[in-house]
């Protein structure tokens, strides 16, 4: 089954994509994003932006939307991933990869460059938001002064497993939503 999210900002505003069911794939609720995109606002344009655990693929394409030079989406699930194929093509987004693997083997290969933004929503069921975020900075995917924004279940708690040099700028809780936004150094 298909179901349609709106692009909130930028130039694909009030332009819908489309996503599939499938297990544990939430999009990130609207009011959430609009708080997430107003405190990365001056951030996006001309930024690297990585997308894990991309999903339904809106936080990406909202990235896109609002003025990201590149955005890599990596989705482990072939139908989901054949989806977001199908709205990059549908909205002629040249600056957005979509990329088939498991997040922890993409993170294990060299990073080209790295990224100034990362969007971390991992499966809220395997707790793998602290194991990605050491992979982050112990592989070299981030660039000095990166934003990353992370978005758990408001019962979880991985603020112990982080990596020492991360500092978190903004946290907000909707519902059952805890997400927040750290930068390194």
């Amino acid at each position: 089954m298909q179901n349609k999210l709106r692009i909130i900002g930028g130039e694909w505003r009030s332009r819908q994509i489309n996503f599939c069911d499938a297990p544990g794939l939430r999009p990130t609720p609207v009011r959430v994003r609009e708080t997430l995109f107003n405190w990365l606002q001056y951030d996006i344009p001309s930024s690297r932006c990585l997308d894990l655990y991309s999903g339904s693929g809106a936080l990406g394409f909202e990235a896109a939307s609002r003025g990201a030079i590149a955005v890599v989406q990596v989705e482990s699930n072939s139908e989901v991933c054949r989806a977001l194929k199908e709205n990059a093509i549908k909205l002629a987004a040249t600056q957005i990869k979509i990329v088939q693997s498991d997040v922890f083997r993409f993170l294990a290969e060299n990073s080209a460059e790295p990224f100034d933004i990362i969007f971390l929503d991992p499966p809220y069921s395997m707790n793998l938001a602290g194991v990605t975020c050491h992979w982050l900075e112990d592989k070299g995917w981030l660039s000095q002064g990166a934003k990353i924004y992370v978005e758990v279940d408001s019962k979880q708690n991985f603020l112990d497993e982080l990596p020492e040099t991360w500092r978190l700028l903004k946290s907000k809780t909707a519902g059952d939503v805890a997400y927040r936004l750290f930068t390194t150094g």
